[in-house]
């Protein structure tokens, strides 16, 4: 939903001297959290995640308008795409002129706005057709004032005990919270999720502010949907704040990341600042335990900024990591355009596309790397990932992802300045291939000059 910043500043703990830091493999947690025993899909751990804003996708803003952009996600190589939510929205109390999508009016009904619910579930059927998995937005925190619970159940609601009317969401005045005290709630929540299932055939849910709502509630929703699909369940909860979720989700946002990276550009700080929240989320969760990286996304445009206006020239390097380091990436609309224009929330402001698609190459490679090499599973224990050691390491991320044979290694340069080094770590040998020259190198042999904020990403 629209940003809030929930997230508490965490401290700025060094926890290992460089030495142990490169010494250090983190694919292994010693987190001692139980691991769900529900099922989870294979094709989770290759994913990537589209966001799609059909609102401000293009001027029609339908399901049937976006079909048309299917062939050329395609070929980019996208996997899954994640509808902001498509249910319809109340009018009380309804933000600007077309209101938020996260202030649902019925949670088993399609927003006319994006077109019909036949539209979605053909929709959904060319999509499988053309491999894509579809996942929705599902706020199961809160609706909005004129929910049709609001008349058919308004116990299904919290009070506001000093206005003896239904209890604002957060100080945000166009929601109302839902009571997950109350049995009822629970199962009719379950059943709207169920609809989507089983009328729709979607692929899993991205559940907004996962962390509002007791995690028991979640484990009691996958156990019973589970029953009809394996679905892929994304968490927008930060894995270092409640790490506990993972119990119920198999992949949970990284806000810590994005805000320390966005810190780290701005003030420039020093590198341990990121390896340490990298150690941070290594020992949440478990080793199927994914985390989603991202250096965008629909509240982060709208509220705080594009990307280039938080991260600036950083923005390459940031999201060569966010396909690369263990996880799964996140692209928000337009950011293959780039897009540098904060998108209004309760207005049409449409995405300015001009064909171009300047960094589209850019994100198929990155994309079908992450397809083909074995080395970029996510919350795989067969997978490894080392930090390496260079003498630059004040401005190098440098890391290897090995899985047996199949190895991808990051090099990036996150600093201001232009940088000559070289590898020094027993982990890489041999020969590697640059994924965007294509050029053959000895990468352990190898002197290598990145310019500031550049990077050099190879497979064995």
């Amino acid at each position: 939903m629209r940003f809030v910043n929930y997230l508490r500043f965490i401290p700025l703990i060094i926890l290992f001297s460089n030495q142990l830091i490169f010494a250090q493999n983190f694919s292994k947690s010693t987190n001692t959290m139980t691991p769900h025993s529900f099922k989870t899909s294979d094709w989770i751990h290759n994913t990537d995640v589209y966001e799609v804003n059909l609102r401000q996708y293009n001027q029609a803003g339908t399901f049937n308008a976006f079909l048309n952009e299917l062939p050329r996600l395609k070929k980019m190589g996208v996997s899954t795409l994640w509808f902001m939510p498509i249910t319809p929205i109340a009018v009380k109390n309804r933000k600007g002129t077309m209101g938020s999508q996260y202030a649902c009016s019925d949670y088993t009904a399609i927003n006319p706005e994006f077109g019909t619910e036949q539209d979605f579930k053909n929709f959904v059927q060319k999509a499988h057709n053309m491999g894509f998995k579809v996942i929705i937005d599902w706020v199961a925190n809160h609706t909005g004032w004129d929910h049709v619970w609001t008349k058919s159940h308004p116990n299904y609601y919290k009070r506001d005990t000093a206005t003896n009317d239904f209890q604002i969401a957060s100080g945000m005045d166009d929601i109302i919270e839902l009571d997950y005290a109350n049995p009822s709630l629970r199962k009719a929540m379950i059943d709207a999720m169920k609809y989507w299932v089983v009328n729709c055939d979607i692929d899993g849910f991205r559940c907004d502010l996962a962390f509002w709502v007791e995690l028991d509630f979640w484990l009691e929703a996958r156990t019973a949907l589970e029953k009809t699909k394996t679905l892929f369940w994304l968490a927008e909860n930060d894995g270092i704040e409640h790490p506990e979720y993972y119990q119920a989700f198999d992949a949970c946002y990284t806000w810590t990341w994005m805000h320390r990276t966005e810190e780290f550009y701005k003030k420039r700080w020093h590198l341990d600042s990121l390896i340490d929240v990298l150690h941070q989320y290594d020992q949440t969760g478990n080793d199927q335990s994914i985390k989603l990286w991202f250096t965008s996304n629909h509240d982060e445009n709208s509220w705080n900024g594009t990307e280039y206006e938080k991260y600036g020239d950083a923005v390459k390097a940031l999201t060569v990591f966010s396909f690369t380091w263990d996880g799964i990436p996140l692209i928000y609309s337009g950011q293959e355009l780039p897009n540098k224009k904060r998108l209004q929330f309760f207005e049409k402001d449409v995405i300015e596309w001009n064909g171009k698609f300047e960094l589209e190459d850019f994100y198929s490679s990155l994309l079908q790397l992450r397809k083909k090499n074995p080395a970029l599973r996510a919350g795989d224990k067969n997978v490894k990932t080392y930090l390496l050691h260079t003498n630059a390491k004040n401005q190098m991320l440098a890391y290897l992802r090995k899985n047996g044979n199949h190895e991808v290694l990051a090099l990036i340069n996150l600093s201001d300045t232009a940088v000559d080094f070289k590898l020094s770590d027993h982990h890489v040998s041999g020969k590697y291939k640059d994924v965007f020259s294509h050029a053959t190198i000895e990468a352990g042999a190898h002197s290598w000059q990145l310019q500031p904020w550049s990077f050099a990403l190879l497979e064995k």
